[in-house]
């Protein structure tokens, strides 16, 4: 059943997949200046300079054809092509970003995750105390709060009013890289990344108990004698993590470039940066090598997300499975 359901879910990604390349091709050429732009302002570039520049890259061509042309580069000879600005392939410079950015973002999914579910269960088990309004304040605060913000002035206080953490960049310029130098580096921007996700997925986790601990399933184990911290952690926690389990996942690709703000404002080398520095100069070769990327995770990670919940609880069946009752207890599956 599991491999027919992987399946199905796959065949349902074509589609969707091919339709986010259609309107993330469109929008991006049909966007005023195109990949040339940059050089109509230059008072040194001729007509015939622009209409040579324009033939050499395609660009000449209808957009149709300009996008079957893309299409078979990518999706067939698996060719992300190369920088409009630099030449280089754009497989080579995702390739050199994508360790900064694991590094940040798992580092920063991990503190998110974790302080997550610790908050969310205090949160529920002290509903309505003191520690509950104190969560919920700081959770508000945390999804109000815009992130550059909240970034700037975490380099205010910590790196130019305290001195105590580097502003930005992954370690110090010409001085000697060390495990501690690389983690002051990292401290700041994955805090103010994990407080972005941390706000947001405690709430998930708060509601998600708050139903559980309020099932017949709870009493009926407190009934049997067993330990509070067993009815809390194996059954209240276990029934309430399907849907945060769903959310996570569905966020997990975001982390890889929702995250361009906090990696511009910090100078992080990562993908997030190299998206924002493409959509600046017009690479748009590169800009579509990440949406085709964060696209094909986004649709991944929700497939691996609705398979943990299998795991987690046997009842979960995703939508789109009308296998037995259980059918009616789905959270997920959203492609």
């Amino acid at each position: 059943m599991l491999a027919r359901y992987i399946l199905q879910r796959s065949l349902r990604m074509v589609p969707i997949l091919l339709l986010v390349s259609i309107v993330a091709f469109a929008l991006l050429h049909l966007a005023p200046g195109g990949p040339i732009g940059v050089m109509t302002g230059n008072p040194k570039t001729s007509g015939e300079d622009l209409e040579r520049i324009e033939r050499n890259l395609g660009l000449d061509k209808p957009l149709p054809v300009q996008y079957l042309l893309w299409f078979r580069e990518v999706f067939i000879r698996l060719d992300f092509g190369r920088s409009y600005v630099t030449g280089e392939p754009v497989s080579r410079m995702i390739l050199q970003r994508l360790p900064a950015t694991l590094e940040l973002m798992g580092s920063s999914f991990l503190i998110a995750l974790i302080l997550a579910v610790a908050i969310g269960v205090i949160s529920a088990l002290r509903q309505g105390g003191l520690a509950d309004d104190a969560f919920s304040f700081l959770s508000a605060a945390g999804l109000s709060v815009p992130v550059f913000w909240l970034g700037l002035m975490a380099i205010g206080l910590f790196s130019l009013k305290l001195g105590i953490l580097p502003s930005g960049g992954r370690e110090s310029i010409g001085g000697t890289s060390s495990l501690g130098d690389h983690i002051r580096h990292l401290a700041l921007p994955v805090s103010v990344l994990s407080l972005t996700y941390l706000a947001s997925w405690s709430r998930y986790v708060r509601a998600g108990m708050l139903d559980a601990v309020r099932g017949d399933f709870i009493r009926t184990a407190r009934a049997k004698g067993l330990g509070e911290r067993i009815v809390i952690l194996k059954h209240a926690l276990r029934n309430a993590m399907p849907p945060v389990v769903t959310i996570v996942f569905m966020q997990i690709p975001t982390l890889f470039t929702g995250a361009v703000i906090t990696e511009t404002v910090f100078s992080w080398p990562g993908m997030g940066r190299l998206f924002y520095e493409g959509l600046q100069r017009h690479d748009y070769s590169r800009v579509l090598g990440i949406v085709v990327i964060a696209s094909i995770l986004i649709i991944c990670f929700n497939l691996i997300g609705d398979i943990v919940c299998m795991m987690i609880d046997p009842r979960y069946v995703p939508w789109g499975s009308r296998r037995g009752a259980g059918a009616r207890y789905g959270y997920g599956g959203l492609f």
